[in-house]
């Protein structure tokens, strides 16, 4: 294998690519954090409404569809048209539906508004991601810093929307934050016009492919199963851990607003996997990283199912920074593994895998709770799903550098 290749400082890069990688990051905090506030919420709504937590949790479910679902038109849109206008659209769209939810007077209202939420923020990865994997030699550098901003935006879920929802009202909870991100849409519109973000995509679209047609098809088949299985532990453990920090850390929070902190602490912490994980994509082999931090998942998976009081907090940090360790490397795979002409579509691709059939964790999570009245059978079940992605991970191709292969420009 060839020495790594050392990354190129984010200072040296065009202005056009550094407003791109921050817009790209702040967008992926609004598009967690945004998603995220309603498992919050909801320990408000369980009274106000006086609906079961099953029944409120999947008021969440046509987002969550939607959010994988339209990816991948939202991705074939920035290949085509703009991946800069399509994420000024999300920071609008997304902020303004945020916004509306908050006026939901029932069920019917906050579903429709979650879906309108979860239609926006669709946009976001497979048009964001696909903007920071598209020079190799920075790639993992760029999406791990870029993964803290994922991270932040899920740890900020929680707390702001605790906090807003216990000081003025959980309509609040939507109104402040969706409004913050209308104004970032502003701001990139603004950009836009002034020309001081520019899309490059004709340059882009010419790149040169980084795989054989097989090791491509090989890798993507691959990645799909493993990506499914990911999208299921995270989009699971992150709606359920409200509810498991209120039910298990009896006697240490009290508040809606302390569960918050908890988990958003829990989150902020895994943004630290996220520099480790661009670091390790960076200069380490792509597969071998991958594997390992599957299989780091499975133990603290199986230990949190039984866990109670304040040992429970450091198991559920480890869950979390193991499950998020990968992801550059996992963007980085999916990278090499797809043809740049069409970069955003195959993100759309492997979102709608991830976020559409992470869907089916909406019902699991709240189904399995109220069978049990616990939750320990789902973290069980994360871990077996752990252990699947692991021995998938196996069957990736061997993990060497392989030359550039010329393409033509479109």
């Amino acid at each position: 294998m060839s020495p790594p290749v050392s990354p190129l400082p984010v200072s040296a890069m065009p202005v056009s690519s550094r407003l791109a990688l921050g817009f790209s990051c702040v967008g992926h905090t609004f598009s967690h954090l945004l998603m995220l506030l309603y498992p919050t919420v909801v320990l408000s709504l369980e009274g106000a409404w006086d609906m079961r937590f099953g029944e409120l949790i999947a008021l969440m479910l046509v987002g969550q569809i939607l959010f994988g679902a339209a990816a991948v038109p939202a991705g074939w849109l920035a290949d085509r048209w703009s991946a800069p206008g399509m994420m000024a659209l999300f920071f609008l769209g997304t902020g303004g539906m945020c916004v509306a939810t908050g006026f939901a007077d029932g069920p019917f209202a906050m579903a429709v508004g979650l879906g309108g939420i979860g239609l926006f923020a669709s946009i976001y990865h497979p048009v964001g991601i696909a903007w920071v994997t598209r020079d190799p030699a920075t790639r993992g550098r760029a999406l791990g810093i870029n993964g803290v901003f994922g991270s932040l935006g899920t740890a900020g879920g929680a707390v702001v929307a605790g906090t807003l929802a216990a000081t003025l009202g959980w309509q609040w909870a939507f109104f402040v934050p969706g409004a913050v991100c209308v104004l970032v849409g502003v701001g990139l519109v603004g950009s836009i016009m002034l020309g001081l973000v520019e899309d490059n995509r004709a340059v882009h679209h010419a790149a040169a492919t980084e795989a054989s047609r097989g090791d491509m098809l090989r890798g993507a088949m691959v990645l799909m199963v493993t990506i499914a299985l990911s999208g299921l532990i995270y989009q699971s453990t992150s709606f359920a851990m409200p509810k498991l920090f209120d039910q298990r850390l009896v006697g240490m929070v009290s508040t809606t607003a302390g569960v918050g902190l908890l988990v958003s602490l829990i989150y902020g912490v895994s943004a630290l996997a996220q520099v480790l994980g661009g670091w390790m994509a960076d200069r380490f082999d792509l597969k071998r990283v991958y594997i390992t931090c599957w299989a780091l998942q499975i133990p603290f998976l199986a230990v949190a199912a039984t866990l109670a009081g304040p040992l429970l907090l450091p198991v559920a940090a480890m869950m979390v920074l193991t499950n998020t360790a990968f992801v550059p490397a996992e963007n980085s795979l999916f990278a090499r593994y797809s043809p740049p002409a069409w970069r955003g579509t195959a993100f759309g691709v492997k979102f709608l895998v991830s976020l559409g059939v992470s869907a089916i964790s909406v019902p699991l999570v709240g189904q399995l709770y109220d069978l049990a009245g616990d939750f320990e059978p789902l973290l069980v079940l994360l871990a077996l799903f752990a252990a699947g992605g692991a021995i998938a991970g196996l069957l990736l191709p061997a993990g060497r550098r392989t030359e550039p292969v010329a393409q033509p420009a479109e």
